[in-house]
């Protein structure tokens, strides 16, 4: 829980702060601009605002539960229970949100496709038990589509509550996931089923993939982040684990697929207003990432 006694000076009055245990993941600041704003001479969140009225304060609220290190507080007894009933979220076209992230993948985003054919749940959240019974209520989970070998999270807890398949790429099986039920080998992309097409982008890790649903959505893991703004796409060399240069070369094949999409592991989302506009958004971002050694 967060420490009133470790809060950051810089917080705004009022009931809600961060402490000195934020880890910068950025996702307070994604569920609730309004509230949170990041201090760069800390490189952690802080409290900009304190909410106004009802809505912003179940935003608020959706990011204390969320934060995935517990450092954001509050200095009386918040009620909670409609920010946990607020996840998974919603986001369009039958996408959402799942919210509680975890710190063993350092806050990365998670994602439930919801489809007739059985539900897609990208990457791990927290396996809380209110927000898997949420699940549930939504159809469960048939597939779960790891992007890389950072962001599996408790993936072992949610396979066993749903009797998913695990969908990992072979080059980044650990000791963790090597009880996954399906492996993707190769560069080459494989289709999953009518809409769901697994492309490999290596580089970030040996084995990370980006998830294609209907030609429409990407869930890039961390192969290719929005800016928390969401009106730029980039690749960082600061967080290229395995091979930049493979990584820019996988950044140039997602030229050949249609989407208007783009949600990550990390940072922001990006919705283009068409497959047009988000192909010239790629250019850029690839662009950008060619100047960088």
């Amino acid at each position: 829980m967060a420490r009133l006694v470790d809060r950051l000076p810089e917080n705004a009055d009022g009931e809600l702060f961060v402490d000195a245990s934020c880890i910068d993941c950025g996702l307070c600041r994604q569920l609730a601009p309004g509230s949170f704003v990041r201090l760069d001479r800390a490189g952690m969140s802080i409290v900009a605002r304190q909410p106004t009225n009802d809505a912003e304060a179940l935003r608020a609220k959706m990011a204390l539960v969320s934060c995935p290190t517990s450092s954001i507080g509050s200095r009386s007894k918040v009620p909670l229970a409609d920010a946990i009933g607020a996840f998974p979220e919603p986001l369009g076209d039958e996408i959402y949100f799942c919210g509680f992230a975890s710190e063993s993948s350092f806050g990365a985003r998670s994602y439930l496709i919801r489809r007739p054919e059985g539900n897609v749940l990208v990457d791990s959240p927290r396996a809380l038990p209110r927000l898997l019974d949420r699940i549930e209520a939504l159809g469960g989970v048939r597939w779960m589509f790891l992007t890389h070998r950072d962001d599996v999270a408790d993936h072992a807890k949610l396979a066993k509550r749903f009797g998913c398949t695990r969908v990992l790429h072979t080059n980044d099986i650990t000791a963790d996931t090597r009880a996954v039920e399906m492996t993707i080998d190769g560069d080459e992309p494989t289709s999953l089923d009518h809409d769901l097409l697994a492309i490999p982008v290596p580089g970030h890790t040996r084995g990370s993939t980006a998830l294609l649903f209907r030609d429409f959505a990407l869930f890039s893991g961390d192969h290719l982040f929005a800016s928390e703004s969401g009106d730029e796409l980039h690749a960082y060399r600061s967080v290229c684990w395995w091979s930049w240069e493979t990584q820019k070369r996988s950044l140039t094949r997602l030229l050949a697929f249609d989407f208007e999409w783009v949600l990550p592991g990390h940072q922001g989302r990006m919705r283009a207003p068409s497959r047009e506009v988000m192909r010239e958004q790629l250019r850029a971002a690839i662009d950008r990432a060619r100047r960088v050694l």
